[in-house]
């Protein structure tokens, strides 16, 4: 993450101290906001996003220890420095206690500021680079089958919520065991890291979510689609995939639409729509394999 990408709220009631600081931020090459006090910055937290928020601690309304307790309960992703004034009211351990990431006195060094900060953005990249780690797979690149777990219930009740269709497409690669014994795992994982580019190649970023579902077995959340669109979008992987002429193996998929019934919980319509992608997928490898069959229940007949 690049200086460029990080944005920081600076919250102080002194207009000369905003300034400073807003004069060093623009040195430092980093983004940034400010607010006058801490109502005004809980409404900018609200409606824009920010990785470090940068507070006073004494203030009128609302201090920086209120702000600081907010932001740790209501956003506690966001990194908090505060700036004690030269009562030092608030100690060290006060402020770490309550959730503070770092701590600096006024009148406060720049190069010390700087490299507090420059901290701070660091551990967020590391821990961006941890979460990717913890949610993708190892060997394809491709979010992993515990990320579709949490996926999948974002964005059903989002696709219900927005009255827009959402399709589960299930993918398996058809006998990558026989690949395997033939021509050794090696080739098999060169095969299963060549779907995964594919699959990345053949969708919308952003809006369609791919992931390893397991072994030889891949899943892809399609939203804001048509039947159609889906379908159109599956013969695409298929498509790409025997472009590539490898010889003993082919893709089949099952397709398949969200359903939300009233009379389910949203765990169960899910479990609803991966046991229908999974029935698909079957009659796909069922009935010649390397090709699309749409869950009949989708409210139209299956299709080949």
């Amino acid at each position: 993450m690049t200086k460029a990408g990080i944005k920081i709220l600076l919250v102080d009631d002194d207009p000369s101290i905003l300034e400073i600081l807003s004069d060093l931020m623009a040195i430092f090459g980093y983004e940034y906001d400010t607010a006058q006090n801490g109502h005004e910055a809980i409404e900018k937290l609200n409606k824009g996003f920010f990785h470090i928020v940068l507070t006073d601690m004494k203030m009128p309304g609302m201090d920086g220890m209120e702000l600081l307790r907010y932001i740790n309960s209501s956003y506690p992703n966001i990194k908090v420095m505060v700036l004690t004034g030269y009562d030092r009211t608030f100690s060290y351990t006060d402020v770490v206690k309550a959730g503070a990431s770092d701590f600096i006195s006024k009148p406060f060094n720049t190069d010390e500021l700087e490299a507090k900060i420059n901290r701070l953005v660091r551990e967020i990249e590391l821990l961006r680079q941890l979460e990717i780690l913890s949610i993708s797979d190892g060997l394809t690149g491709l979010y992993n089958r515990r990320y579709f777990d949490t996926k999948i219930f974002e964005e059903v009740r989002r696709a219900h919520r927005q009255n827009h269709n959402l399709f589960l497409a299930l993918l398996d690669v058809d006998n990558l065991k026989v690949i395997n014994d033939k021509y050794g795992h090696l080739s098999g994982d060169k095969l299963l890291k060549s779907v995964g580019e594919l699959i990345k190649h053949c969708i919308r970023e952003d809006v369609d979510w791919p992931f390893r579902y397991g072994g030889d077995e891949f899943c892809v959340i399609l939203s804001q689609v048509s039947q159609e669109q889906a379908l159109m979008t599956s013969e695409r992987f298929i498509q790409s995939f025997n472009e590539k002429k490898l010889p003993l193996t082919g893709l089949s998929i099952g397709l398949a639409k969200f359903i939300r019934s009233e009379d389910n919980t949203w765990i169960e319509d899910i479990a609803d729509l991966i046991r229908r992608a999974d029935g698909a997928l079957y009659k796909a490898k069922q009935t010649g394999r390397n090709r699309v069959m749409v869950d009949k229940e989708n409210g139209k007949p299956e299709t080949e």
